[in-house]
């Protein structure tokens, strides 16, 4: 049976790719207005998250607005991710645009670590080795459970020249390439980060956040710099790489939540420059007798990334 549906979803990808983008842009924001209109468990989480993030700054009805169009967006973006990763490098072109590239030529030469998010179609960062060629790019990822989908969606990410590492098994690996320097690390660090967060506000109000990215900035001694992928049009897309975050204050090492601190500030810029290009279906501020803990968890999970 999951060879069937397997082939299945091959078929449908390979019609989705034979369209044009504006077409399976099209298609994309009427299966978020489908599921907009049907499934209320997440639409209650975006409408909640936004009510948490804008309560105090837009009403009821605005809201909603930005939580409807969230959904059409998403839509639009999964099906269009489908599409672009067929498309070579002088078509993607007239569709995505990049600007701060100069920012991952450091003056000392360093590679570092470039913190994403769950920004309009994010994974078009697969493409920046197409605009970059000079520079090594590296990801995480975490493998589905069926090898064949698996595979499938890893031979996506992998067609423009992005080396992953599966974030269970090749931890000593990453660490490795780390320690060596020769890479640009790619991660998404925007999300619930669970017992092994720091437990820090975000857009004014307290969550586990995902400290990965200073950790490995801070003990690999990399730059960290942010990335985000705004939409400018229905089938456009542009990528901003910011200011770089200091991991040195007054000539000594700043701590792993004050860097966090900066990086969730840049976050939440991108957010209220364009609030519906975010991903807010995700259960994003949870309670804090849930994963606040004693703090041993997030304690653990830097020491897994001391150098090798």
């Amino acid at each position: 049976m999951k060879y069937i549906f397997f082939w299945m979803v091959r078929a449908f990808i390979a019609l989705i790719q034979s369209l044009p983008l504006r077409l399976v842009s099209w298609f994309g924001r009427t299966g978020g207005w489908i599921g907009w209109c049907f499934d209320a468990r997440h639409r209650k989480v975006a409408i909640e998250n936004l009510t948490h993030a804008f309560g105090g700054e837009k009403s009821a009805e605005e809201i909603r607005s930005i939580a409807r169009e969230n959904y059409l967006r998403l839509g639009a973006n999964y099906l269009c991710l489908v599409k672009t990763a067929s498309m070579p490098a002088g078509k993607i072109r007239k569709h995505l645009t990049w600007s701060g590239l100069e920012r991952l030529t450091q003056p000392d030469g360093r590679n570092g670590i470039l913190a994403i998010g769950h920004f309009g179609n994010f994974e078009l960062f697969e493409r920046l080795p197409e605009v970059r060629p000079d520079l090594k790019i590296i990801s995480t990822y975490r493998a589905l459970r069926q090898p064949l989908f698996n595979n499938l969606m890893q031979g996506f990410r992998t067609r423009f020249g992005v080396r992953f590492f599966e974030r269970r098994d090749s931890s000593d690996a990453l660490k490795q390439e780390l320690a060596a320097g020769n890479s640009w690390l790619v991660l998404l660090a925007d999300q619930h980060a669970g017992p092994k967060g720091a437990w820090l506000p975000f857009m004014g109000r307290p969550c586990s956040c995902s400290v990965s990215s200073a950790l490995f900035a801070l003990r690999y001694h990399r730059p960290l710099l942010t990335a985000i992928c705004y939409q400018t049009g229905p089938v456009n897309w542009h990528i901003e790489v910011g200011e770089e975050i200091p991991t040195r204050e007054g000539g000594k090492r700043r701590t792993v939540e004050a860097v966090t601190r900066d990086l969730n500030k840049a976050y939440e810029a991108a957010i209220r420059r364009d609030p519906a290009n975010w991903f807010w279906v995700h259960r994003r501020w949870k309670p804090a007798s849930e994963f606040q803990g004693d703090g041993n968890a997030r304690h653990g999970a830097e020491a897994a990334v001391e150098p090798a």
